[in-house]
């Protein structure tokens, strides 16, 4: 019989409504009932394309015995930390502190008033490595529930105190200068992985957001060892195992630091960070590469994560089925050299394994390999390479294919949105943009709808329960305002203002320090608020980067004040722990470029309106359109000049001349 979650819109919490486990999404009712029952709460968050996630349901929520005992002496409560992200990071954050690591699942034990008192991740149906079984830790937390419950509460006190200290140091006064910027710049060369590219050793993540601010110092400043950290751990990547060399787009991470073994998940986020970072580093050097990747995972995430509403799909799951249908991890994506054989015939085999670097002994798990381009062939047969890549693709496309998570994350698409509408006004391919702006009014009618806040998620066109959190105001704001940048059309201008108010009204709070939560959101034990980067811009940067944006089209003050309040945080951190405030310190390049304001009076798609997207000024901001019914703000009393299309570039209120010459108008952008 299907238990509560059975009436959620979360594909995760749906793959656990026919456990035995008699689970409650998180809700004020569960607790309520674990105070009337006098019983702890066990607190499970996960997501739908966790491996681990999976393991631990098959082992022990599937299993009659141990959801028996978890329904006797628990109130099981069951979370999708990408829907509410605002739980995960509080108790995560717990997690972190009692014993050094976190990761999914997160397994976390609760009194009835939402306070931690025991911790863990993964436990296993029986004790291994010096780890307790599930069955053991339940065991012991009921015991110390019952017979030691004034301990259970200390604990639980002392936590939930601990939490409430750690309060922000957000960089006091000022902005993030000059000299923040170059110490930044110094760590992260120290970081840098002179061998393979990217950042730290492995499990090793795609720095897209580094990347970005790379990109930007380089625009502003000339500073070549700034690019060519970017460029080639970009290269690396693009010729590793953590991208698909066939179908496009990026695995989750490399689980080496060569860029070779992915954890083979493919996220929305990482796809939509990466088309737009390979995007504005083709704008920088012109690469072939980086066009090609751009391209290609911009494709890979209208074919495979498009939804049938026009949002995009939150995952494709790292595992599926194997030939003897095994549900095992990369099966989809890896290659044997009889497998090669199978689909190419010999000669075509014995050059898509050299040229692909797949060996007899395998890079992979039981002699497969992951495709890669190791770069030894020598010079290739473009046409043959073609070939090969298409009769592999439709091959595997024969295969069971992944699990795909289908609920729309607010945040996630409007990353989404500001990589397809850039990727598109750069290589000319109007459908991208198009299905940048289907995902838009998907937001704005679904998940903006009636109630004028962002709701976080949605799934089938049907709005989920949580509020949007500071990252999908933030992300949506700035993907808004890419579109508007692209199409000419101020709507989308409008719709970032009204997300922006938003942030000022519910989730700014003194000294310019923003918190990943509204005012009027839900109270937990701790108001969360962190302003470093995960796998996407902190919400906190993202937010600032938006409110920059647009102050600079609309000459707003209070978002400018705004932003630069929020800033005072990457003077803080920048220096410090640089390789997590990327998106941070390239907010703060746009701050100290201007950013630049850029109308073009004259038509959208233009020669001229082209050359200002193609801009390399860091954060400059594009306005288009012709005669009076101009859409911007920028585009007031602008002019055209002797009747010919026209820009104006403007930064710290001073304009240089306007110029109809599109040559002219690419040296003023030129950073």
């Amino acid at each position: 019989m299907a238990n509560r979650l059975a009436q959620t819109t979360s594909p995760y919490l749906l793959q656990h409504a026919d456990n035995p486990v008699d689970w409650w999404p998180w809700s004020p009712e569960a607790f309520e009932e674990a105070r009337k029952r006098d019983v702890p709460v066990l607190l499970s968050v996960g997501y739908a394309s966790c491996h681990w996630c999976h393991v631990m349901a098959h082992e022990s929520f599937e299993d009659d015995e141990t959801a028996a005992y978890l329904n006797a002496h628990f109130v099981p409560v069951k979370v999708d930390r990408e829907e509410r992200p605002d739980v995960d990071a509080v108790y995560m954050e717990a997690v972190q502190a009692a014993t050094g690591h976190g990761g999914w699942p997160m397994t976390v034990f609760l009194t009835p008033d939402a306070e931690p008192f025991y911790f863990g991740t993964y436990f296993p149906p029986e004790p291994r490595h010096g780890s307790p079984s599930f069955q053991q830790v339940l065991e012991g937390v009921t015991v110390a529930w019952t017979d030691r419950r004034e301990e259970v509460a200390e604990v639980a006190g002392r936590i939930v105190a601990d939490l409430a200290g750690r309060s922000l140091v957000h960089g006091g006064d000022g902005v993030p200068g000059e000299s923040e910027v170059a110490q930044a710049l110094l760590g992260l060369t120290r970081e840098y992985d002179e061998q393979h590219g990217g950042f730290g050793g492995a499990p090793k993540f795609p720095p897209a957001m580094v990347v970005e601010f790379l990109l930007r110092h380089y625009a502003r400043t000339g500073a070549e060892g700034a690019l060519q950290m970017a460029a080639d751990s970009c290269s690396a990547m693009a010729r590793g195992g953590i991208y698909d060399q066939l179908g496009g787009g990026f695995a989750r991470y490399s689980v080496d630091r060569e860029w070779i073994v992915p954890h083979f998940e493919k996220m929305l986020y990482d796809n939509a960070l990466l088309c737009r970072v390979y995007a504005h580093l083709w704008r920088a050097t012109g690469s072939d590469e980086a066009r090609r990747i751009a391209l290609e995972t911009a494709d890979f995430m209208v074919r495979e994560l498009r939804t049938a509403e026009g949002g995009f799909a939150s995952a494709l799951d790292a595992d599926s089925e194997d030939a003897d249908g095994r549900h095992v991890e990369g099966a989809y994506y890896v290659w044997t050299p009889e497998q090669l054989r199978e689909v190419l015939g010999e000669d075509d085999a014995a050059f898509a394994a050299a040229y692909f670097g797949v060996t007899e002994e395998g890079t992979f798990e039981e002699g497969a390999s992951v495709l890669r381009l190791p770069g030894d062939a020598g010079p290739v047969d473009a046409a043959r390479v073609a070939g090969v890549r298409a009769r592999l693709l439709a091959a595997r496309d024969e295969r069971p294919h992944p699990g795909r998570d289908d609920k729309v994350v607010a945040a996630w698409n409007g990353l989404a949105i500001a990589a397809l509408a850039e990727t598109g006004a750069y290589f000319d391919r109007p459908d991208l943009v198009e299905r940048a702006t289907e995902a838009a009014d998907l937001l704005v009618r679904v998940h903006l709808g009636e109630v004028a806040r962002l709701t976080r998620t949605s799934k089938d066109g049907r709005a989920g329960n949580n509020a949007g959190v500071l990252e999908d105001y933030g992300d949506v704001a700035e993907g808004f305002l890419a579109l508007a940048a692209v199409t000419g059309e101020g709507a989308w201008l409008e719709f970032a203002g009204f997300l922006l108010d938003i942030v000022l009204e519910q989730f700014t709070g003194e000294g310019g320090q923003l918190y990943d939560t509204a005012h009027d959101a839900e109270q937990l034990i701790r108001r969360p608020q962190d302003p470093t980067d995960s796998a996407t811009p902190s919400g906190w940067t993202a937010a600032a980067g938006a409110l920059l944006s647009y102050a600079a089209y609309t000459g707003s003050e209070a978002h400018r004040t705004a932003a630069e309040g929020a800033l005072g945080v990457v003077k803080a951190l920048g220096p410090r722990v640089p390789r997590f405030v990327g998106w941070g310190l390239a907010v703060a390049e746009a701050l100290l470029d201007g950013p630049r304001e850029v109308a073009v009076a004259g038509p959208v798609g233009g020669e001229l309106h082209r050359t200002a997207l193609l801009g390399r000024a860091p954060g400059a901001v594009v306005a288009a359109g012709e005669g009076a019914g101009a859409e911007f703000p920028l585009l007031v009393d602008r002019p055209l000049m002797g009747g010919e299309p026209t820009a104006y570039v403007c930064r710290h209120f001073v304009c240089v001349a306007p110029t109809t010459d599109a040559g002219e108008l690419a040296a003023k952008l030129g950073g």
